[in-house]
């Protein structure tokens, strides 16, 4: 392995949790890209984003029925998972009907619900308010079960690159017990644990416009999520909606998104209360620490 890979994946493997690693990414004379902890001349400081960007607008949305008495706010959920939200009501003007507190609910995979009616305290004048909506995916009341998880790809023995609590990258809370896994591009991924598959992105080449790069994000029936990482373009094999099975093919590793390397990134996810985070969890066997790029897929 050359040696600025070698060193990178020293690098991606501390797992100090008190603060972030400062990398620095340079390239040399011949086109060589280095990533180290020193801020050599010319290099630039290397920025993490989070890997874990979904956009849910587009599927939890928050509608306004007009009618006869007022206005009545409906909350559509498209998901196929349960939704955590919480409805304010701010600058309200001239409003009855509108709640003093915050409106928090679970709202059911694929459902609608109305969350309030409003209507003018004086019906000569218009209303004035600010709807503030809040949400994250799952259903905080559940609790996680013990479940060892088998490896999720077919081929290896491939190498850890980074652990929970890693100072490169896996320190935020959506990410902070995820493990980075390096394999060759397009080897198998599978099912770790059977589920309901709530997102996919597939269309992602390269570093993309996503740090998480193409995904699938797959809901267990604890209300816990594994979701798996920067897979390649075209790869995704299942659809949102549909239930896998342990050790069902799903995808192929890849490196799209905010990626240093071909690797599989794989977290277990679950709502903390209004926040999406990682948890601890385990595979069913250790993943070996040196690395056979020539067994890697079917």
């Amino acid at each position: 392995m050359p040696g600025r890979l070698f060193f990178l994946s020293v690098l991606l493997t501390a797992a100090l949790p008190a603060s972030a690693l400062t990398i620095y990414k340079y390239t040399d004379a011949n086109g060589v890209v280095t990533y180290t902890d020193q801020a050599v001349a010319g290099a630039q400081v290397f920025v993490f984003r989070d890997r874990m960007v979904e956009r849910l607008d587009l599927a939890v949305k928050l509608e306004t029925k007009k009618h006869a008495a007022g206005e009545t706010l409906l909350l559509r959920n498209e998901l196929y998972a349960p939704v955590e939200v919480e409805l304010r009501i701010e600058q309200a003007q001239n409003v009855s009907g509108a709640p003093g507190k915050p409106i928090r609910w679970v709202l059911a995979p694929r459902s609608s619900m109305r969350m309030a009616t409003l209507a003018p305290a004086d019906a000569s004048r218009p209303m004035h308010y600010k709807p503030k909506l809040r949400y994250a995916l799952g259903d905080p009341r559940q609790q996680p079960a013990l479940y060892r998880y088998p490896l999720p790809w077919r081929g290896g023995p491939f190498r850890l690159t980074q652990g929970a609590n890693g100072r490169y990258s896996h320190f935020t809370p959506k990410g902070r017990y995820a493990l980075d896994i390096a394999m060759p591009e397009g080897t198998p991924i599978i099912a770790a644990r059977p589920g309901v598959v709530v997102k996919t992105e597939n269309n992602q080449s390269g570093r993309g416009n996503n740090p998480s790069g193409n995904f699938v994000r797959i809901l267990h029936d604890d209300g816990t999520m594994g979701v798996y990482l920067h897979l390649m373009r075209g790869s995704v094999q299942v659809q949102e909606g549909q239930h896998v099975m342990i050790g069902e093919h799903i995808a192929r590793s890849g490196n799209t998104g905010n990626s240093t390397g071909p690797h599989l990134h794989f977290v277990v996810q679950r709502n903390m209360g209004l926040a999406l985070e990682s948890i601890p969890f385990q595979f069913a066997q250790p993943v070996d620490t040196l690395p056979n790029f020539a067994v890697g897929g079917e």
